[in-house]
């Protein structure tokens, strides 16, 4: 499998850089596993750490389903693999597979797509009960994108680890 990182948009509006921004990064993380087993993808960073790349995805799985499905979609929904709203549960992925953690972070990038398409626009405004206060569309963008981010760095050094790829 080999994933293609669609080009972000350099002349766009606000909506569609935030979007090719995020797509962007979504598809680094993506490639970040590609042609990897699912054992190398379960291989965990350094002890006592969980972190793996399979995990990553699992967490982002979560992440997205926070953020678009739970605050901005007003969803009552639990976490995929925490009972307990642990969003540290999902980076545990020492029994989990490629197809089970790809098959729920991408559902939840449908969602959030989906969700993300409908609002009319970055202004569109939610109050999160969590944090006590009002979060917009535009805010909940730029976080997924400095999310991916930080986590795109971590899945460098994940992928060099696992069998010495470097860069995307």
């Amino acid at each position: 499998m080999t994933t293609e990182r669609p080009r972000i948009p350099t002349t766009a509006d606000e909506r569609e850089t935030l979007r090719g921004f995020l797509d962007f990064h979504r598809a680094t993380l993506a490639k970040k596993c590609d042609g990897l087993s699912d054992e190398e993808l379960r291989r965990q960073s350094m002890p006592p750490s969980t972190l793996s790349l399979l995990g990553l995805v699992r967490h982002m799985a979560e992440v997205e389903r926070n953020w678009f499905r739970r605050v901005l979609g007003g969803e009552d929904i639990p976490l995929v693999w925490s009972d307990s709203f642990d969003f540290q549960a999902a980076y545990d992925a020492r029994e989990a597979t490629r197809a089970e953690a790809f098959a729920a972070w991408q559902a939840e990038v449908e969602h959030a797509r989906r969700i993300e398409a409908a609002a009319e626009s970055l202004d569109v405004t939610v109050h999160a009960e969590r944090w006590g206060q009002d979060v917009s569309l535009r805010t909940v963008m730029l976080h997924m994108i400095l999310e991916y981010g930080r986590h795109n760095g971590h899945a460098d050094f994940l992928r060099e680890g696992v069998d010495g790829t470097v860069g995307v």
